[in-house]
């Protein structure tokens, strides 16, 4: 079969002015990157907010490898189905960070098939949002450490400046670093480090915004660290918010790209879904429920991180109903939570799933799984899949996108917009806001990843005692976790039973609005693989043809 990189040289795409006046979508509201790539205007949202909005549909998967289970691929070839059938769908997805691009995973724009594009664009650079991101973190950063350097008139203390700095690579060496060595002029030294833009506060800050208006207010709340009295230093306190909401003002406006079957996307913003809450931005899926019948939008990992993080915070924060779940599983993934190869291993992992299920059960829906088949798949391992699903009460349907993208989810696209179609988009949350962080924190340990409890470490009791000295105890919580195991340990496979999760520490992220309790060894700067997927990109002569890229 073709590379990812060749089937999607080889599509007809149109015009992105063709998409865009499909989707009715004004001149005036509309600013295109070349020919195949463009934003839309927040004064298009502005124009359409009185306007019925569509169904959403949202995809989530099993606990994935460290390869990922093409739930992206799932949910570009379903929305793809849904357009075959006859039916308005866009599909919303998140911005690819470079950081896993050259690391382990790849790229973030589907595959085979089932792709958005242009590909390439859109796992490189893209329309420059991610920098936009990265610069206004580390202007912010920047401003801080020349505050100190002049005058320190705020009396920060060096010890407790919160704020780091942040790049769109993944580069361990840069997680501890000291700034300001080499003399008086350059500055004061004291310890800081680097996060990868993903994980940025100002990365959530933009998915959630509702507007610049809203922008400029949760920057300014962003908490940057402390005086040397123990009182909260703010960003908005060094008068810089106006300059990065002026960096972000690109940034803010949702990309419109194509399928390769020509059906619209939105693709905007990328907070990862283990140390944030992993999914697109507000805007873009706000303004694809006023555009189409049908929004299929996908949120990180499993059920247990990007899922439970979209019904606990994401819907809190946008008002969102959901109308039908889909639970992306694949053969792999089981075999190897099944702690090997083949059909025992298979049968071995397949309580993973079942735990899966009943986490989006308890959350107040009945998903309907989508068994990605790869080309090397037996057809005797999908019955057992399929026949497990059924036992379980829940509705099951092959996904051949890869293969054959629209084509190959039409039976899927029925079923889910049936579903859909019947649902009043209710659902249940697993705490309230009303519980405190350590109440919220054991409910997600023990209802959705079946921990025995939790453990707070020294430092992460001390930051609930400044939670509520600080009168955040009604955030939500955004778990940072590994995504490769319900537990705290990637090692532990399946469904694990008699471990209590670890809270090593919990950031406080007062623009964005949330708490993040820090689980594990989570690292908020990744590190590269033995073999960085980099090794195999590369570009011709003509500086046109790129290999190794999917």
């Amino acid at each position: 079969m073709k590379s990812d990189i060749a089937i999607a040289r080889s599509a007809d795409l149109k015009n992105i002015e063709d998409i865009r006046k499909e989707l009715q979508i004004k001149e005036n509201e509309f600013w295109p990157y070349g020919r195949f790539k463009g934003k839309v205007s927040l004064r298009a949202i502005k124009r359409l907010e009185n306007k019925k909005d569509g169904k959403l549909i949202v995809v989530t998967a099993i606990t994935p490898t460290k390869f990922g289970e093409g739930k992206t691929t799932t949910s570009v070839g379903l929305t793809m189905g849904i357009n075959r059938i006859g039916k308005r769908s866009i599909v919303t997805l998140r911005e690819p960070s470079l950081g896993p691009v050259f690391g382990v995973k790849g790229g973030a724009a589907g595959g085979g098939y089932s792709q958005v594009l242009p590909m390439v664009d859109i796992n490189l650079h893209f329309t420059g949002d991610i920098h936009a991101i990265t610069t206004a973190h580390n202007l912010l950063s920047a401003v801080l450490d020349n505050h100190i350097h002049y005058s320190n008139s705020k009396k920060l203390d060096t010890r407790k400046i919160l704020w780091q700095r942040a790049m769109d690579m993944n580069d361990r060496s840069l997680r501890n670093i000291v700034v300001g060595l080499g003399g008086k002029g350059q500055g004061y030294p004291r310890e800081n480090g680097f996060i990868i833009s993903a994980a940025s506060e100002i990365m959530a800050i933009l998915t959630l915004a509702r507007d610049i208006d809203d922008l400029k207010e949760r920057l300014g709340n962003i908490l940057v660290g402390f005086t040397r009295d123990d009182e909260p230093v703010y960003a908005k306190d060094f008068k810089v918010c106006g300059a990065m909401a002026t960096v972000l003002r690109e940034a803010i406006k949702p990309n419109l790209v194509q399928t390769i079957e020509n059906t619209p996307a939105f693709v905007h913003s990328g907070p990862f879904a283990n140390i944030s809450f992993g999914t697109n931005s507000v805007l873009s899926t706000k303004l694809a429920l006023k555009l189409s019948d049908y929004v299929v939008t996908e949120c990180g990992f499993g059920s247990d991180l990007g899922f439970e993080k979209y019904v606990d915070m994401v819907t809190r924060f946008a008002g969102y109903k959901i109308h039908a779940v889909v639970l992306v599983a694949t053969v792999r993934a089981l075999r190897h939570q099944g702690g090997g190869d083949g059909m025992s291993s298979l049968k071995k992992g397949l309580p993973n799933l079942g735990k899966h299920i009943e986490n989006i059960k308890k959350m107040g829906f009945a998903p309907i799984v989508a068994i990605n088949a790869f080309p090397d798949d037996e057809d005797e391992e999908l019955t057992v899949i399929e026949n497990y699903v059924k036992e379980n009460g829940t509705e099951v349907a092959r996904s051949n996108v890869f293969l054959e993208g629209g084509k190959g989810a039409i039976g899927l696209a029925e079923k889910v917009t049936t579903m859909a179609d019947s649902s009043d988009g209710n659902f249940k949350r697993i705490y309230s806001l009303d519980d405190p962080p350590e109440v919220k924190i054991e409910k997600i340990a023990r209802d959705v990843y079946g921990a025995d409890g939790v453990i707070f470490s020294w430092d992460a009791k001390r930051k609930l005692k400044l939670i509520k000295k600080l009168g955040l105890e009604k955030y939500p919580v955004c778990i940072a976790k590994t995504p490769l195991s319900f537990s705290d340990n990637k090692k532990k496979l399946n469904v694990p039973t008699g471990w209590r999760l670890n809270i090593n520490n919990i950031n406080i992220a007062t623009g964005a609005g949330y708490l993040i309790p820090i689980s594990g060894d989570v690292m908020l700067m990744p590190g590269l693989p033995r073999v960085p997927s980099a090794e195999g990109i590369d570009i011709d002569n003509s500086g046109h043809e790129i290999t190794g890229l999917s």
